[in-house]
């Protein structure tokens, strides 16, 4: 075993992940319980990972509440069942912490959307911008920006810097898009997207909604605006999954990634929540990046404490300021 160790340590760059036999006979579960006790870690698990990872997570969240968890955990290690640039704002947040990923691998369309190097450029031809980053984007982009926003706490963030001030939008251009129509603000957007929010068809949803008349169409803001203009109801991750819980109806279009479906049927075991389709041959509407993350790859990354995110300290300090600007706006505001 040591040497299939040392292999897999020297092939983890190149494969992303520690790639080891699991026993089957192992009780996963177990195993990462009596791991968390050992080493002193928390499991963070956004919410479109695998219905197994949620169910082993100390927190489920959306990127707000990730952050927010990840600033005051007391915990040695952090887990973080989510994808890169989660896993990096953990790490910019608590850099005294060892912050694992399953996967190096689970990455981000909409991150890799910005590339630093031609943001920097962009952002100089604007010099009188205020940068507002969502944070689906790398340290590099967030080194760049004035504020970091979620999709939960943006419309707040925006509202908070007085309406003369020209903004920057990046990297999401249909969000972008939707809060500069919900704010009223002229926006500079930077032209990105994310590859499962962008598939969705509207065609397909109107058929859908034909077939359930009764059900409420539910979408992330970060679908394009022809999707939105046919929601019943806008809102983040978390949003959604609230506005599931306290609304009336029995029957629900979630037009997201499908990860967030299994906490909606935890929550509401009488509802009824459909997948949205996406406008391709294949039926899921699935995050390629999220779905990297296993249950194994998540108990060996916890076992062997790799891969593990590093920075370079002066990137993670430019990256920590736009982050605590956020926090510190979201905790004025109550979010």
């Amino acid at each position: 075993m040591k040497r299939e160790l040392e292999i897999a340590k020297s092939e983890l760059q190149k494969k992303g992940y520690l790639d080891l036999p699991v026993d089957v006979r192992l009780d996963l579960f177990a195993e990462i319980e009596r791991l968390k006790k050992e080493k002193n870690a928390i499991v963070l698990a956004h919410y479109y990972q695998e219905p197994d990872i949620q169910d082993v997570a100390d927190y489920i969240g959306d990127s707000l509440g990730l952050s927010q968890q990840a600033a005051k955990t007391d915990a040695d290690i952090i887990v973080f069942a989510g994808v890169h640039f989660m896993a990096e704002t953990a790490k910019i947040l608590s850099p005294q912490k060892k912050v694992l990923l399953p996967d190096l691998k689970a990455g981000c369309s909409l991150a890799d959307s910005a590339p630093p190097d031609l943001f920097r450029k962009f952002k100089e031809k604007h010099p009188d911008h205020l940068v507002i980053s969502y944070i689906n984007c790398s340290a590099g982009i967030k080194a760049l920006s004035d504020i970091i926003c979620t999709s939960s706490n943006a419309e707040k963030i925006i509202e908070s810097v007085p309406k003369d001030q020209p903004i920057i939008f990046a990297p999401d251009r249909n969000l972008g898009a939707y809060l500069a129509k919900k704010t009223g603000r002229d926006m500079l957007l930077w032209n990105g997207a994310c590859m499962v929010h962008e598939i969705f068809s509207l065609e397909k949803i109107t058929k859908l909604k034909i077939r359930h008349p009764k059900a409420k169409v539910i979408a992330h803001p970060e679908c394009e605006a022809a999707v939105l203009e046919i929601a019943d109801y806008i809102g983040s991750t978390t949003g959604l999954l609230k506005f599931s819980q306290k609304d009336d109806a029995q029957e629900y279009i979630v037009v997201t990634e499908t990860g967030i479906l299994h906490q909606m049927q935890k929550e509401n075991p009488g509802k009824t929540f459909i997948p949205a389709p996406p406008n391709n041959a294949c039926a899921c509407n699935d995050c390629p990046h999220m779905k990297l993350n296993t249950l194994e790859k998540l108990y060996l990354c916890m076992e062997y404490e790799e891969p593990e995110i590093t920075m370079n300290e002066q990137l993670r300090i430019a990256a920590k300021k736009p982050i605590e600007r956020m926090l510190e706006i979201s905790a004025r505001y109550g979010l």
